[in-house]
């Protein structure tokens, strides 16, 4: 029997971004739609290249540092210390333990830099306005903490191979304690909003599914993976600086969709929280960089040697740190997921070669298969919940 009042719905292409608010950078999707519904989702980028992995070829293993602030500009640290590792490692060095507290402890700030922003711009992106004046108010806290250890409120160069730039300034880890302890309840407060909200619901829950064996195929790493039931955190799996002598969960969930995303993140708060608090009461007093002055300038010259001071100190400042030939990859539990530096070394003070693994775009590749068969306004979602930052992406 033919219907000859149905109508044939065509194919239509459009544009989704690059200037839309919701792609948090400067993606642009060509969206295959019928009706409201996403057929195909062809992912551009390449508007933001500045070639970083190239750029790192020409200057000293010191000089790259910064390049690891400007990748993903709101995990700034996190991604120095995966970059300092990888340098420590192929220079077989061992840091003192204070600095790897202090590692630690601006590794999940940074944690929660990203958490915040990730969430609330996300709650912004669906309609919820008050998350975000709320969260952004906590990261001035958080961004403050930043400036008074580095003197710069994003770009720090903190983390350095051989420990840390310097030592933490005075009171510095008595107002740090006073933001945790209030932090739990700012926490509490956005989930109220958010968690049991009925329109929240209704945008998140079963919207942008992934499968645990999809998950695996793709590369997924950090809260994606995690949230299709596979309970890794590189942070427990490969245990590095002092992370094994804390306590902290690895929280999990099994459905794998928008809103299992949201409550992961959610929860690392939380964990975040707890690791920053027992780093604040098991801190040692010590050093902070290690005693070898071809790796880190001494803090004053000795007198006994003082010519031989002087001679290190000139060598690092004009040529850099020696690194001997050799090739390494160290992967770090970044807040988007498992971020990694490959480095090759040539006998000499510039790396030979430098391949960044950036979580977001081994993410960005799912964007099709998660968002097929979903609305146009799922995939705000959906991009969302992705946690994309085009500086580590498009590099």
């Amino acid at each position: 029997m033919i219907y000859s009042n149905v109508k044939r719905l065509k194919v239509l292409n459009i544009n989704f971004g690059p200037q839309h608010p919701a792609a948090h950078g400067v993606l642009r999707l060509i969206l295959e739609i019928v009706g409201e519904r996403i057929v195909y989702c062809d992912a551009h980028i390449g508007l933001l290249h500045r070639g970083t992995e190239k750029l790192m070829e020409q200057k000293s293993y010191l000089q790259n540092l910064p390049y690891f602030d400007r990748l993903d500009y709101v995990s700034m640290m996190v991604q120095e210390h995966g970059y300092s590792l990888t340098i420590e490692k192929l220079l077989d060095c061992k840091i003192p333990q204070r600095a790897q507290f202090l590692r630690v402890l601006y590794s999940e700030i940074t944690r929660i830099l990203n958490h915040i922003m990730s969430l609330t711009t996300h709650a912004l992106d669906v309609g919820a306005l008050t998350p975000f004046l709320w969260g952004f108010e906590e990261r001035e806290k958080l961004m403050g903490f930043y400036e008074r250890v580095s003197g710069a409120r994003m770009h720090s160069a903190y983390i350095r191979p051989g420990g840390v730039s310097k030592d933490l300034p005075v009171n510095l880890l008595r107002d740090i304690y006073s933001f945790v302890c209030k932090y739990e309840s700012r926490i509490n407060e956005i989930e109220e909003l958010l968690t049991r909200n009925r329109i929240w619901k209704q945008r998140l829950l079963n919207v942008g599914i992934i499968s645990a064996k999809s998950a695996l195929s793709f590369g997924l790493s950090g809260p994606l993976l995690r949230s299709v039931g596979i309970k890794w955190d590189l942070r427990k799996n490969t245990s590095y600086e002092v992370y094994r002598k804390l306590k902290f969960k690895v929280p999990y969930s099994l459905n794998g969709d928008c809103y299992d995303r949201y409550l992961l993140r959610i929860e690392e708060l939380r964990q975040s929280n707890s690791l920053i608090l027992q780093v604040l009461n098991n801190i040692p007093k010590g050093k902070v960089k290690v005693e070898n002055y071809k790796i880190v300038p001494p803090l004053r010259f000795q007198t006994k040697s003082l010519m031989e001071s002087l001679i290190h100190h000139f060598k690092l400042f004009s040529n850099g740190i020696f690194v001997k030939k050799g090739e390494t990859y160290v992967g770090v539990e970044a807040p988007k997921g498992e971020f990694g530096v490959y480095l090759v070394s040539d006998n000499s003070e510039i790396p030979y070669r430098c391949k960044i693994r950036a979580p977001g775009f081994i993410h960005l590749q799912t964007i099709n298969y998660i968002s097929k068969g979903y609305l146009i306004a799922d995939a705000v979602t959906i991009i969302g919940t992705l946690d994309i930052v085009f500086g580590e992406i498009d590099r």
